[in-house]
Order: structure tokens, then C-alpha cells, then sequence
């Protein structure tokens, strides 16, 4: 664990450090594209943030060759190799595409490019555990056809959910954490080294993110681009069809009398191998009601909208922040409780737990229709969302005509402003309406 964490942190700071100057060739380079319509950010904002991801990736496998528990990955594996070629060639592409926006099939293309790199050198998918039937062996051209498809369904989900700052790194960075704790478990928990390379994916996916939140985050200062939406999604997949389809279910035949019965026994533990989208479920239902409203109204599917989730979070009321805590709050209880679930499916309070979870996470959905507000003694110590109507709407027209809040004295007389004019109605707060009026 304590290799692992080292890899963690290292890829961390190097993201970390190199998004700084990442960010000042962006904006030389002119990889800061106008404001569309369907884009939140007032400001251009400038891409190109894939290239310090990018950076880190490398950095956390160079480390971990060089580790003494790790470096067995590298020397049993070809799984990093084959990680780092296609996350090389899906980068590239992504950095043209930040900054000479390339035509969605090209990059689709490049996405199955990648993919096919990815299996030609040994990451894919050789068999299934199937929940009471047992291991189920694919052909070569099955398996290379899943796994192309499950790297581009992952790379688009990833790229789908990239709306808001700070969203698709932080749902990307929980889903790495959950399949790292499940990844980890299958390894040291029941000794299968074939989990060893998916685990290392996930930690290194979380540092990447990890790095890059501090400059993501609401308002963002640089946004990753393509060039780091295709490449976690890359990343995340490949964690995923490592374990699924290298992790071999006999090895677990031996804590149950045969491969069919282990199969029945230890169903909780197959769930994640056999549903791995379930980590980023959020963003895969995003992509395919994003393919259905297009289809339906008669658009391409890769054209762009703002009918996501995280823009319909913002129309009913959340702000930025609000809309992107939500997201995560629910891609965590998705991903951790598919976790818990694998270790123990049977127990009741873990089903109540994530069922009160959902309670309160179908409330936060519900709070922008209520509308609080604060009593007239505290006025002055919120924001003016939540005063009187009255006190808002005096206040708005302070802003419209650019004067500053003027401080009120309650005297004996009434209400005085440092004007030394009094007077009991609201209108007295205006000094305009004042010296317009009559004096005697």
C-alpha cells in the first residue's frame, strides 16, 4: 500500500506542477476557444490541460517500474506498455483537437485506433464470469471487438460529462478510488496477482485527477481539453478490462469446490467484473439519453446541446457548485455502493444505509424549489438571495444604477443614512429619490 500511495502523490505533484506552465503556453499557443452557446463559462478559458495529466501518467508509471513490489507489473505484464501506447496516441489526438477542433469522426476514429493499439499488445478481454453459468471463454475477435467498444463508450462518457469545472475530473477521480479499493481487495484480498495492473491504473488515474482539481475547480483557470477527457476515459477503461477479463475466476474455485459453484457462492465479488460501467454510471447515462434526444430531434449524435444532466441540474435552480457536489454525490454512491455490495450483498443495514443515501441525495435534488429566508434582524449578514422580496429587489436596483449599499442607522426618529437624512419608508435608503423630491 505504501508503494502505491508513493506512486499517488508523485503523480499528484507532477500534475500538479506542470498545469501551472501548461497554462501559459495554452494561452501563447491560442488554444483558447470563443464562447459557444451552449458553454457556462462568461470568460475563454484556455485548454490544453490533458498535457500535465499527461505528464503525470508518465510520471507514475516511471516510479512505479522503479519500485521494488511494483515493478513485477512491468517485468509479468505488457498491460503498462500497452496502457501508455494508446493513452500516447488518444493525447495527441486530443491536444489537435483543442487546438484545431478536429471533426468528431476523425477523433472516433482515433478512439478505436487506440483501442486496437491497446489490444494488439495484450490489454483485452479474454473471458467473462457469468453469474450461474461460470467462465465464459471468448473468441479472439469477441474479445478485441468488447474491448474496442467498451474504450469507446468510456472515452465518450468521460468526454459527455466534461461540462462543468471540475466535474469530469472529480466523478472520474471517485470512480478510480472505488475500483481501486475493489481492485485491490481481489489482489491481496484472495492473492490473484492479475489485478495487480488494474490496480496500479486506478491509482495513478486518481493522481491525475487529483493534480488537476486545484486548477478545475469553480472558476476554473484552465480546463483539460480533450486532451485529458479522452485520456482518463482511456485510463479508466483500461483498469476496468484488465480486471474483467484477466483476472482469472478458477483462482477462486478454491474457497468454493469448483468453478460453477464459486460462481454461485462468490456472486457479490463478480458484480463489478461483470459490470464495470457501473463506476461511471453517470456519465454513460448521460451519453445514451444524449444520443437519444439527438437522434430523436433529428440531429447527429455528436452534435453538441445543453441538454445534459449538469445543464438540467442548472436550470432548475442549483448554482455551478451546488450542480457539480451534486454529481459527485451521486456518482460516489453509485460506485462505492456497487463496491460495498460486492462484499457483502447479504446484509440489510448496507441495503438501508444506500437506500437513506438516495433519500437525501433525491432531497438535494428538490432544494432550489424551496426559497429560505431570513429574518429582517440578519438581513444584513446573508446574501441577498435569501432576504425579503422587498429588501432583494432594492438592492438589485443598487446594482443596476452601480451605487454602493448605503450603511442604515436605526435613530430615534427613523432610519438615517450617513447622509444624516431621515426617514421611516424604504424610499428613504435611496438618496437619489431624495434630492429629487421637495425638501419644504
Amino acid at each position: 500500500m505504501r508503494e502505491y500511495l508513493l506512486t499517488l502523490c508523485v503523480t499528484v505533484a507532477v500534475t500538479y506542477l506542470l498545469t501551472g506552465p501548461v497554462r501559459k503556453f495554452a494561452i501563447a499557443a491560442g488554444a483558447m476557444p470563443e464562447i459557444r452557446a451552449r458553454d457556462v463559462h462568461r470568460e475563454p478559458t484556455p485548454r490544453l490541460g490533458g498535457i500535465a495529466m499527461f505528464g503525470g501518467l508518465c510520471a507514475g508509471l516511471l516510479v512505479a517500474d522503479h519500485l521494488q513490489n511494483l515493478n513485477g507489473v512491468f517485468e509479468l505484464s505488457n498491460e503498462p506498455r500497452a496502457l501508455l501506447s494508446g493513452a500516447a496516441l488518444i493525447w495527441l489526438v486530443g491536444v489537435l483537437d483543442d487546438k484545431f477542433e478536429i471533426d468528431a469522426l476523425i477523433k472516433l476514429g482515433a478512439q478505436m485506433i487506440s483501442a486496437g493499439v491497446m489490444v494488439m499488445q495484450g490489454l483485452t478481454i479474454l473471458f467473462l464470469p457469468i453469474p450461474f453459468v461460470g467462465t465464459v471463454s471468448l473468441t479472439q475477435w469477441q474479445g478485441n471487438l468488447l474491448t474496442v467498444a467498451l474504450v469507446v463508450i468510456t472515452i465518450n462518457a468521460v468526454n459527455f460529462v466534461d461540462g462543468l469545472d471540475g466535474l469530469a475530473a472529480g466523478m472520474v477521480c471517485i470512480a478510480a478510488a472505488a475500483f481501486f479499493m475493489y481492485s485491490y481487495r481481489i489482489w491481496y484480498g484472495y492473492g490473484i496477482e492479475a489485478a495487480a495492473p488494474a490496480t496500479l491504473f486506478a491509482a495513478i488515474l486518481m493522481g491525475m485527477c487529483l493534480g488537476f482539481l486545484p486548477h478545475n475547480m469553480h472558476p476554473a483557470r484552465i480546463f483539460m481539453g480533450d486532451s485529458g477527457s479522452m485520456l482518463i476515459g482511456l485510463v479508466l477503461a483500461a483498469a476496468a478490462i484488465s480486471i474483467t477479463g484477466q483476472v482469472d475466476p478458477d483462482a477462486l474455485a478454491l474457497w468454493a469446490g469448483g468453478e460453477r459453484n464459486a460462481t454461485h457462492a462468490m456472486l457479490p465479488v463478480f458484480i463489478p467484473l461483470l459490470l464495470p460501467l457501473t463506476i461511471i454510471a453517470l456519465p454513460v447515462a448521460d451519453l445514451v439519453l444524449a444520443i437519444v434526444r439527438r437522434t430523436w430531434n433529428g440531429q447527429s449524435p455528436f452534435a453538441a446541446d445543453r441538454g445534459h444532466l449538469h445543464h438540467r441540474l442548472l436550470e432548475i435552480g442549483h448554482s455551478h457548485s451546488r450542480a457539480v457536489l451534486i454529481m459527485y454525490f451521486w456518482s460516489a454512491l453509485i460506485a462505492f455502493g456497487a463496491v460495498a455490495y460486492s462484499v457483502n450483498s447479504t446484509s440489510m443495514w448496507m441495503v438501508l444505509v444506500i437506500a437513506g443515501l438516495s433519500g437525501i441525495g433525491l432531497v438535494l435534488l428538490l432544494l432550489p424549489r424551496f426559497s429560505p429566508r431570513a429574518p429582517r434582524w440578519a438581513e444584513g449578514l446573508v446574501p441577498p438571495r435569501y432576504r425579503h422580496a422587498e429588501r432583494a429587489a432594492e438592492e438589485a436596483v443598487r446594482e443596476a444604477v452601480g451605487q454602493e449599499p448605503e450603511p442604515v442607522r436605526v435613530l430615534a426618529g427613523g432610519v438615517s443614512g450617513v447622509n444624516g437624512a431621515t426617514a421611516v419608508g424604504p424610499r428613504s435608503r435611496f438618496p437619489d429619490r431624495r434630492k429629487a423630491g421637495s425638501r419644504g
